[in-house]
């Protein structure tokens, strides 16, 4: 058995809900007609309100999840990273010494 407990509508979604049923009443209308209208109006509204809050709960959840995974994740692989830096170095500055010592030995040696 759950409870679900009824909470009044803000003021602000009242008036909002009562304007949009006059912006769209009939000539023939009666008062309680538009009421009836604004009370239907406000439901809407409630319940549409009602629906992004849980989207956004979801997705604040969601967020939450996947930024601890990455932390996670981060954290393990700092470990995987440092073990398999490998340093290598350009061929260029090593063939350059070598000719170098090289060029000063055949003008010596000759």
């Amino acid at each position: 058995m759950t409870k679900q407990s009824y909470q009044k509508p803000s003021q602000q979604t009242q008036e909002e809900a009562l304007k949009i049923a006059k912006g769209t009443q009939r000539p023939a209308q009666t008062k309680e007609q538009t009421k009836l209208i604004a009370q239907g109006i406000q439901k809407g509204i409630d319940l549409y309100k009602k629906q992004q809050k849980e989207k956004a709960r979801d997705l604040n959840r969601k967020l939450k999840k996947v930024s601890s995974l990455k932390a996670q994740s981060v954290e393990s692989d700092d470990d995987e990273i440092q073990a398999i830096i490998v340093y290598r170095q350009h061929w260029l500055p090593w063939s350059l010494l070598f000719l170098t010592w090289l060029g000063v030995g055949i003008y010596f040696l000759v």
